[in-house]
């Protein structure tokens, strides 16, 4: 489903205006063209030792995510599939019902990360990822230099 803004001027709304207006060529980056993905919310904050990166991906698993890093590039990945089957007695189905859910989001990193020492936990819904700075990149308290 594409979220497109329409012309207000327009009184008539035209399918023709979804069709033009649609990025075709989309290279899957935004995941808003794909059919059964999801692009989840992403909050990214930064203090004086770390950048938190917050996924909101509620109803999901820590099993169900992938991390990557690869080259500087944080690439987080999730599939879910759910599947709910009845029957009667005679084993045959009366209803069956299955969804699959999968998003990919990738963040270039800056150099200031110190990739070996990142970490993540899936809480409530939310999946935190800690990228601390390295030490050298961290804010240095103010010092006076003497002159020699």
């Amino acid at each position: 489903m594409n979220l497109i803004k329409r012309n207000t001027d327009n009184w008539l709304p035209s399918i023709f205006d979804d069709m033009f207006k649609t990025d075709w060529m989309d290279n899957g980056n935004s995941g808003m063209n794909r059919i059964g993905t999801s692009v989840p919310a992403v909050n990214i904050s930064e203090n004086d030792d770390a950048f938190t990166l917050e996924l909101a991906a509620p109803g999901m698993t820590k099993k169900d995510f992938n991390l990557e890093l690869d080259n500087g590039v944080l690439t987080i990945s999730a599939e879910e599939k759910k599947e709910e089957e009845k029957k009667d007695n005679g084993g045959r189905f009366t209803r069956r019902e299955f969804s699959y859910t999968s998003f990919k989001r990738a963040f270039s990193l800056p150099d200031s990360v110190q990739a070996d020492k990142i970490s993540a936990e899936y809480k409530e819904g939310v999946l935190m990822i800690n990228l601390p700075k390295r030490e050298d990149a961290k804010v240095q308290a103010k010092r006076v230099i003497e002159i020699g």
